[in-house]
């Protein structure tokens, strides 16, 4: 059974949308994947490949980079890479990637670009990928260039095994956002 989810800018109408697709997704028990790059260990590969399929259709204007590129990109040019976390306090406070500068708004994203390079490459992220690209998409408004949304965002690189810090110091928990979303994320780094 395929689930398309229809495109609508409506505030919440979408989202909303997308949460029953997850449902019918991971009633349905279908974890095939085609067309789209999903996380090997995705909790639900399905209701995955629908949430990055939404995220290219609702922000199409916003590139995205896959969570391999990023981890490249981190090991051989970490200076030159800014990273943007775009969930609440409470969430980054659970868990973030390394040296993440939390900017929930379009104000704390254009402050903290104020010190970096205007040739840094600057990823946004955030748990999926909604938020982030929104925000990405407001910053290529802005005129600010090389601007990327982290494909499938932090649960992706978590699902991945990649590190996840909480200040300095690693950490194996990220913030499921809720019960519903949560369930793109491996329970074993949800928190305790």
């Amino acid at each position: 059974m395929h689930v398309r989810i229809a495109t609508i800018r409506a505030p919440g109408l979408g989202a909303a949308l997308l949460m029953a697709a997850l449902l019918l997704s991971a009633a349905c028990g279908d974890s095939t994947s085609a067309g789209v790059d999903t996380p090997d260990a995705a909790p639900d590969s399905r209701a995955w490949r629908d949430v990055l399929h939404e995220v290219r259709e609702d922000f199409p204007n916003v590139p995205q980079m896959t969570t391999r590129r990023l981890a490249g990109l981190l090991d051989s040019e970490p200076a030159s890479v800014l990273l943007l976390d775009a969930r609440s306090e409470a969430e980054y406070e659970v868990g973030q990637l390394r040296g993440a500068v939390r900017t929930e708004t379009l104000a704390a994203a254009l402050d903290a670009l104020s010190g970096f390079d205007r040739r840094s490459t600057v990823v946004v992220y955030c748990s999926v990928g909604h938020r982030s690209s929104d925000l990405a998409e407001r910053l290529l408004a802005r005129g600010v260039a090389n601007v990327f949304n982290l494909e499938g965002s932090i649960f992706r690189w978590a699902n991945e095994g990649r590190p996840v810090y909480r200040g300095a110091r690693r950490v194996h928990e990220v913030h499921p956002y809720d019960e519903e979303w949560g369930r793109l994320l491996d329970r074993r780094y949800w928190p305790d």
